[in-house]
């Protein structure tokens, strides 16, 4: 029944990993199950046979799914089944989308959908490099045009040694989790995480990995060799295109490399838009195809821009290519924050502000591994005001998405410890204005606004992204690119640290490849860029302020026996509920007995305190402590003491002189002076109130003597009532 069933083996990082094709998903342009360990991913690629009328662009979709069954779990929520994508759903995806996308042909409009669904995760090998590795096997197959195949490996550093595919118990001990893909003749992708990691470690990270998926794109030819479909013929190039092309660089050329010289980018911007919109007329009025000078007016644009630093070694803004454009950094913007700061390079701003929370506000995360809470959140949002433009308002999108968690990356390996600093993070960057690296502007406004905040930071961090131009005559590479030339450049290259080294890299090529040779003069570059960076940072502040905002809680972390926090808790938590509403404080308590009480001052955080050392702790016989009457009795009073103790003042107990009544001497609600006597058979506590001055609290023993004993009855004589009830009682 599968006649067309093939399956490749191919050994890799002391694994095998599996790629199967013609037994499931039969009916997709390209179906591949790849397999490493016990995780597998199911990789499927359709692609429309027609382009849509005025189509562009390439409409490429890349969609990345884990299935709850693959970790044996039943999804949450009320609903019990898959919803939307989670934020690491969405990450995936755009890990899988960036290396293949410029693996296209160049005009290429047919659209085509990838889809990556998680059917086993075996708890060790991660499916992010098993779905990329499955995808592009799945592209090979299918006979879409596609320059591929795509090889992608996660590297770890570990010991001072590179570690091949770290398992998730490895990423722990880790220094470094990177993730780099590309084809057999360069990298196209990477993404990462480091501990302060310096450029050479880095730069050999990726070479590591990118030697190491080699055999797996030596296995995806294999494959395809037996097992592809036949390729999609490609549309031949109109002649008429050529002609239409010279003609736009007729009209256009001197006026957009004049537009281009305005380094005001609205400005040029709108120099730009009237060079085209004339362009565009004169094409109408002599009957040319308006549709596709458009695409080749974007053409010329690039043409002239990158042919101009490459010419002169001016940019569009007017500076060469290692200048940073013009920093403004400021902190404590924002009265009522934590902790604020507004960074401004040249035409990008972003406006971070950090927020102190407890661990009630930590983030549950419910991941195929298990559930985890995360403590420091990164949140960056891009209105559409940022750049003079008109917009849909609403849920963070996958661009979002990916450059807060670039951000995130960035400021992770930096932060103090839990113990050192025990409140959860979340920063949000709102970023007011954009011009290029805006995400790398969230990176340095996040720095200062946690240090502004009070967050002890290892070391202030920045970012700078670096971008490249690369033609047959040589290559350029720019420090602090603008947004033109991100999106006219070959390469977007962010790096970001502290002084002491790399804490996050991340590369996009949109060409085939790029020299390591060029990653070596990009990364020495971008260091000197991250360096003036700091110094530009250090005049708002350099360090952690020592005192925090008046609006910030302040945790303080103390611990009681284990056994005891049952008694902190109460029966169905009714004690830390009352203590938490009678202080106005947020208390934590952790398994081990560690407790942490926020508050807003430091009277409500000593009240709690209070109480709970007086919940846990164990009267002493002979100490005298303060308690409230919370019950009467014939027999006496009980009298609450140290938190949620209670003991019984016996009548004979509450004064030196005899007691007819209990409520001759105590009423409920009032707060007297006891002394323990000791316990009785049962561990009840005994106390005494006769015993103890009430208005001073001192101990009067001595002068009060012990109780005097009754006189001895005659024979015969009646024991009086009253004595026979405190017989019993007793």
């Amino acid at each position: 029944m599968f006649d067309n069933y093939f399956r490749k083996d191919i050994p890799w990082g002391g694994q095998v990993l599996t790629l199967e094709t013609g037994k499931i998903a039969r009916q997709a342009d390209g179906a591949v199950m790849a397999r490493l360990g016990d995780t597998i991913v199911l990789c499927t690629v359709v692609g429309s046979r027609s382009v849509k009328p005025g189509q562009d662009f390439f409409p490429l979709t890349v969609n990345y799914q884990e299935k709850a069954f693959a970790a044996g779990k039943i999804p949450g929520g009320f609903f019990k089944r898959e919803g939307r994508p989670s934020e690491a759903e969405t990450l995936v995806s755009r890990l899988i989308d960036r290396p293949i996308r410029p693996l296209f042909p160049e005009g290429f409009r047919n659209e085509v959908q990838v889809i990556a669904t998680v059917l086993s995760h075996d708890l060790e090998n991660d499916p992010d490099i098993v779905a990329m590795v499955g995808c592009s096997a799945a592209l090979t197959l299918s006979g879409i045009p596609f320059f591929g195949p795509v090889g992608a490996a996660r590297v770890g550093y570990i010991d001072g040694a590179y570690v091949l595919n770290p398992t998730l118990a490895q990423r722990k001990l880790s220094k470094l989790d990177l993730v780099v893909a590309g084809t057999a003749e360069g990298v196209l992708m990477v993404e990462s995480e480091a501990s302060e990691l310096s450029e050479e470690v880095m730069l050999g990270a990726v070479e590591f990995g990118h030697k190491s998926f080699q055999p797996v794109i030596e296995g995806i030819i294999a494959l395809a060799e037996v097992a592809a479909k036949e390729p999609w013929p490609l549309a031949e190039e109109d002649p008429a295109q050529a002609a239409l092309k010279a003609r736009i660089a007729e009209l256009g050329r001197a006026q957009m490399a004049e537009a281009y010289r305005i380094t005001e980018k609205l400005a040029r911007q709108k120099a730009v838009g009237e060079v085209k919109k004339a362009v565009l007329a004169t094409l109408e009025a002599e009957g040319a195809d308006t549709a596709a000078a458009k695409g080749l007016l974007k053409e010329l644009e690039a043409e002239v821009v990158r042919n101009a630093i490459l010419d002169t070694g001016i940019r569009i803004d007017g500076r060469d290519t290692k200048t940073v454009r013009p920093i403004v950094a400021e902190v404590g913007v924002l009265p009522r924050a934590h902790g604020s700061a507004l960074f401004t390079r040249g035409e990008t701003q972003a406006l971070c502000v950090a927020t102190l929370g407890t661990g009630q506000d930590e983030q549950i995360v419910d991941a195929l591994t298990g559930e985890y809470r995360e403590d420091f959140m990164l949140h960056y949002n891009f209105p559409p005001y940022s750049v003079n433009e008109t917009g849909r308002m609403g849920s963070p999108g996958r661009r979002e998405i990916g450059h807060g968690k670039l951000a995130w990356r960035a400021i992770h390996p930096v932060l103090p410890e839990k113990e050192k600093f025990p409140y959860t993070l979340r920063v949000v960057s709102e970023i007011t204005e954009s011009n290029g690296s805006s995400s790398m502007a969230t990176v340095c406004g996040t720095s200062l606004a946690l240090m502004d905040a009070g967050c002890p930071l290892a070391r202030p961090v920045a970012g700078i992204a670096m971008g490249l131009i690369k033609e047959e005559r040589g290559f350029a590479v720019l420090s602090d690119i603008l947004g033109d030339e991100d999106h006219l450049g070959d390469m977007d290259f962010k790096v970001a640290g502290t002084e002491a080294g790399v804490t996050s890299l991340q590369m996009d090529i949109k060409i085939t490849s790029i020299t390591f040779d060029i990653m070596r003069t990009a990364l020495a570059q971008a260091r000197e860029g991250r360096l003036h960076i700091l110094g530009e940072m250090a005049k708002a502040i350099s360090g952690a302020r020592t005192e925090m905002a008046a609006t910030a809680p302040r945790i303080t972390v103390i611990t009681v026996p284990k056994d005891k926090i049952r008694e902190v808790i109460g029966t169905g938590g009714k004690v830390i509920r009352e203590i938490v509403e009678q202080t106005g404080t947020k208390i934590d308590i952790e398994d081990d007995g560690t407790i942490k009480i926020a508050a807003t001052s430091t009277e409500a955080t000593q009240a709690a305190i209070d109480r709970i050392r007086g919940i846990v702790a164990e009267p002493e016989v002979g100490v005298i402590y303060t308690g409230k009457v919370v019950k009467t009795a014939e027999f006496g009073a009980f009298v609450n003491f140290l938190g949620a103790r209670d003991g019984l003042v016996h009548i004979s107990e509450l004064a030196n002189d005899r007691v007819a009544k209990t409520t001759d001497v105590v009423k409920e609600g009032d707060v007297v002076k006891v002394k323990v006597l000791g316990f009785d058979d049962r561990g009840k506590v005994k106390l005494s109130m006769r015993v103890v001055d009430q208005a001073t609290g001192a101990d009067i023993t001595d002068q009060v003597g012990e109780r005097r004993p009754r006189p001895p009855r005659e024979e015969g004589e009646e024991r009086p009532r009253r004595e026979r009830r405190d017989r019993r009682e007793d």
